[in-house]
């Protein structure tokens, strides 16, 4: 079942949508075809309990306003470009410099701003598939780029993310989503406890302004190594680069093994509501991120609870950031002709 309800205007003057998908299986989810922005994710605890387990706003007016990107598909390019500018095919092109020096999450507008075409697809497994086309040199990325996520609610108790692009000139693109997620509750405190599980070895080094240095490190046996499950926190104030840096984990971790197929790559589990999640996908990368930069001056999450730093954790399963900057890295370069695609799949159980 799909559940259709205004959500307000645009600046535009676009009209703006929520969708809700229900299927029975424990776990619903509310989207907005603006930004392709996942309001809320209800999952049942041990209890029998609904949690909304995704951090957002009650409103329109707070993804308008706050910052975070909370919830919503990032593009073309998700995490940062160095020095706003790259080159392809011995051409120079220039982005806007929206974070300092450098070019984040897509730039001035990006697709978390965007309002996005939406067709609902009703079943026992629901879709709700968005669309958007974005113009040749639009934030300053060649090409007109077509793109289309489905975001599926699976029988199983997941939803799952599709991503698929297409260009008719040679152009970079890397998408994710970005949503925070608390699996006690949006609102509900620290995630320090929180027990995470990543199939990773290797991330990428980088400097102060969290941009990859070209170095590959290895962590196993340190504070950056969750290939045996620990609490979020323990290592918190284990590393003077990590506290100068950012204040938590704000990394891109290298998977193990990659074949480009679906993978198990990540768990994350709540001690108090019992929920965990599991997160599949087919990219070789996730950037992890605390939430070390929510400010509790910003916006009001859902029910007024305050914006409160390490009180979440993102997921962004992508390729490795700024590759379009440093050649062996895993490519972002999407051909005319080939078509950019992109699974991801958030899995619950209790």
């Amino acid at each position: 079942m799909i559940i259709k309800e205004p959500f307000g205007i645009s600046p535009s003057g676009s009209e703006v949508y929520a969708y809700t998908l229900e299927n029975g299986s424990g776990v619903s989810a509310r989207i907005t075809n603006f930004g392709g922005t996942v309001i809320n994710l209800w999952v049942q605890d041990r209890d029998g309990q609904r949690r909304d387990v995704v951090c957002g706003f009650d409103s329109l007016e707070g993804y308008l306003t706050a910052g975070g990107y909370q919830g919503a598909v990032i593009g073309r390019v998700t995490n940062r470009i160095s020095h706003s500018a790259f080159t392809l095919d011995k051409k120079r092109y220039e982005l806007y410099p929206n974070c300092g020096t450098f070019t984040a999450h897509g730039g001035k507008i990006g697709f978390n701003k965007r309002v996005w075409g939406a067709v609902c697809e009703d079943g026992d497994e629901p879709e709700l598939v968005l669309t958007y086309v974005s113009p040749d040199m639009e934030e300053g990325y060649p090409g007109t780029l077509t793109v289309r996520v489905t975001y599926k609610l699976l029988r199983r108790g997941a939803l799952g993310i599709s991503y698929e692009a297409v260009t008719d000139k040679r152009t970079i693109i890397n998408l994710t989503n970005h949503s925070y997620f608390n699996l006690e509750g949006c609102g509900s405190g620290s995630i320090a406890d929180h027990v995470m599980w990543i199939d990773a070895d290797t991330m990428n080094e980088q400097d102060f302004d969290i941009i990859p240095t070209g170095k590959i490190l290895n962590i196993k046996g340190g504070v950056y190594d969750f290939t045996c499950p620990k609490a979020v926190g323990r290592d918190f104030d284990g590393d003077e680069d990590m506290k100068k840096q950012c204040g938590g984990y704000d990394n891109n971790f290298i998977f193990n093994g990659y074949d480009g197929t679906l993978k198990k790559r990540c768990t994350l589990e709540a001690p108090v509501s019992g929920i965990k999640m599991t997160v599949y996908t087919d990219q070789p990368c996730v950037g992890v991120y605390t939430a070390n930069m929510l400010d509790p001056d910003d916006v009001p999450f859902k029910g007024g609870a305050k914006q409160i730093p390490r009180s979440a954790v993102c997921f962004e399963t992508q390729k490795m950031p700024d590759a379009v900057n440093n050649p062996s890295f895993t490519s972002t370069v999407l051909e005319p002709g080939d078509c950019y695609v992109h699974n991801t799949v958030f899995a619950f159980d209790c």
